[in-house]
């Protein structure tokens, strides 16, 4: 009594690729290659997946099955500092964070910023989000609409930012 069990074998590679600018070359050539996948048509499409975050390192894994040489792109997300220090156009975050201030974002762009990260992380929860993007604020020493991001999370909280959120 023999079973034949069918054993998919996949590969995974994970690279870090700039957004928007993934090439044949280095990381992901030599990598994907060995695989048998039409490596133009696979950096395409990580470069579409990607073009949001331009300028911006992004994690990125491809599933290939050895066998039917299938293939998923599967994009992440850049730190919420980072994307944070984007929309301000600055370099690195304060050196006294609480003290010193390195910008200040209006809360359309805290929400541009949790809606990223939400359809990264496959979450629906924008406000909860957005109330983790402040968090990051704080950190990184960032007001929001003038003010300190600890104000701003107890306004989230109250509903001050409702309207901004969307439904979730």
């Amino acid at each position: 009594m023999s079973e034949s069990i069918k054993i998919e074998k996949v590969r995974e590679v994970s690279v870090l690729v700039e957004g928007g600018k993934a090439t044949p070359g280095p990381p992901l050539g030599p990598a994907l290659g060995p695989l048998g996948i039409p490596i133009g048509k696979v950096v395409a499409e990580i470069n579409k997946l990607t073009q949001q975050y331009q300028g911006m390192k992004v994690p990125v894994r491809i599933r290939v099955n050895i066998e039917t040489k299938e293939y998923s792109i599967e994009v992440g997300s850049p730190p919420t500092s980072a994307l944070i220090l984007r929309e301000l156009g600055a370099e690195k975050g304060s050196s006294a964070a609480g003290h010193d201030f390195i910008g200040n974002l209006s809360m359309e762009q805290v929400v541009k910023i949790a809606k990223m990260k939400a359809e990264a992380l496959g979450r629906k929860n924008v406000k909860a989000i957005a109330k983790e993007v402040l968090g990051t604020c704080v950190s990184i020493g960032v007001l929001v609409e003038g003010k300190h991001p600890k104000e701003v999370i107890r306004e989230v909280s109250e509903g001050k930012w409702d309207n901004l959120f969307g439904k979730g």
